[in-house]
């Protein structure tokens, strides 16, 4: 029977589901410290350990290869509850639980086995297409310049896209491929100092002529399931997309957390009783949960008719992916100004060294990644006028 979270609007979890869940939470104190003591420097290895006695960077991962594989719902609260205790530590989590499955689902058994062969790995790297493989055999010399390894300071590999060299003469278009390498293999190059997410030392990395073997890489648009269950079929845009959602619902959750923390104690200047005690705050602080739990409540209901539909007919529809897209923009957007409208209302109580206070610098700065920007929202929006009725009263 399925589990329900304690969380509103309630989500129906599955067993290991809310068992992962659980361990998150039971983690948060345990981050959040660590998150302090470290600062601006990477997540340290503590927290790393910690989500690896709770089996948590597997979440995304195949269950014939250790991971608990959890369905669309599941983790979307994961990765929440994760970014809610650090959002640097829930950044790289996501990052790294979903780069590590797309290998592990979509590479031939020949690296898989290597790759897991003593559990689930830990991995980073960027998707785009910034490098060029040249065909040799067995597989492809590559070499690029790459930005954003998140989690790269204690990753043991490091992924890369790539487009592919077509042979001279050819009108083969050249093919999107992602690949996986030692992090040896790789050059560390920095060029982190940032707003925000700071703890997730995304450096900027090189890869010069490195040979991956062609069972180390996969199709980026179109891979082929190699093993898991058909919610893998959703490739690696609208799965990608659960970790950018969950995360932005939980910096937004941890940022009115510690908002109403705040009011309990805070006399603003002039003001004769508490912060809490004042309409005008208890106002809008209810108007921001009420906008949090709406934006929550599309992200996890677009999500499940994605799950549902996959499930159902064994492919992804791009309407629906459409809307999951468009459902993580928007989420993402409402978050950052969540928390901008907290930190007004916390006040000079914001601008101090806290929670409050790293999670408006890294809504910010998660803001700005291709998961939130407009290009979504137009297809959304081109969806809509495609299936609209001449006559709204059709509609």
């Amino acid at each position: 029977m399925a589990v329900s979270a304690s969380i509103d609007p309630a989500v129906e979890l599955s067993p290991e589901g809310a068992r992962l869940l659980e361990a998150a939470r039971g983690l948060r104190r345990r981050i959040d410290a660590n998150a302090r003591e470290a600062g601006d420097a990477p997540v340290p290895s503590d927290t790393v350990s910690a989500l690896a006695e709770a089996d948590l960077w597997g979440v995304m991962t195949p269950r014939e290869l250790g991971g608990s594989e959890l369905p669309l719902p599941d983790l979307l609260e994961v990765f929440a509850e994760l970014a809610r205790a650090d959002a640097s530590a829930g950044w790289c989590h996501m990052a790294a639980a979903s780069t590590i499955a797309y290998f592990g689902v979509y590479c031939p058994d020949a690296f898989v086995d290597k790759l897991f062969a003593s559990g689930v790995p830990l991995a980073a790297g960027q998707f785009a297409p910034n490098g060029t493989g040249k065909p040799v055999d067995g597989g492809w010399r590559l070499s690029g310049s790459y930005q954003f390894g998140s989690g790269i300071d204690f990753a043991d590999w490091v992924g890369a896209g790539f487009l592919t060299e077509t042979p001279e003469g050819s009108d083969a278009p050249p093919e999107y491929r992602f690949a996986l390498m030692p992090k040896s293999e790789v050059e560390l190059r920095g060029n982190w100092d940032v707003l925000g997410l700071t703890s997730t030392a995304s450096l900027d990395y090189g890869v010069d002529d490195v040979l991956v073997p062609e069972e180390a890489t996969f199709l980026f648009a179109a891979p082929t399931r190699r093993r898991g269950s058909l919610l893998y079929e959703l490739g690696v845009i609208a799965l990608t997309a659960s970790g950018h959602a969950g995360w932005a619902m939980g910096v937004a959750r941890r940022a009115l957390d510690e908002l109403k923390a705040i009011s309990r104690t805070k006399i603003r200047m002039g003001a004769g009783s508490f912060l809490k005690d004042d309409p005008r705050f208890l106002d809008a602080l209810g108007t921001l949960e009420s906008r949090r739990r709406a934006a929550e409540g599309w992200v996890h209901e677009s999500f499940a008719r994605l799950q549902e539909h996959v499930l159902a007919e064994g492919a992804i529809d791009l309407v629906l992916n459409n809307a999951v897209r468009q459902a993580t923009v928007f989420v993402t957007r409402e978050a950052a100004d969540i928390v901008r409208e907290a930190y007004l209302l916390a006040g000079t109580s914001a601008l101090r060294k806290g929670g409050l206070e790293r999670s408006f610098r890294d809504i910010h700065a998660g803001s700005q990644h291709f998961f939130a920007s407009p290009a979504s929202t137009l297809d959304f929006a081109r969806d809509l006028m495609d299936g609209c009725a001449e006559d709204p009263l059709d509609a």
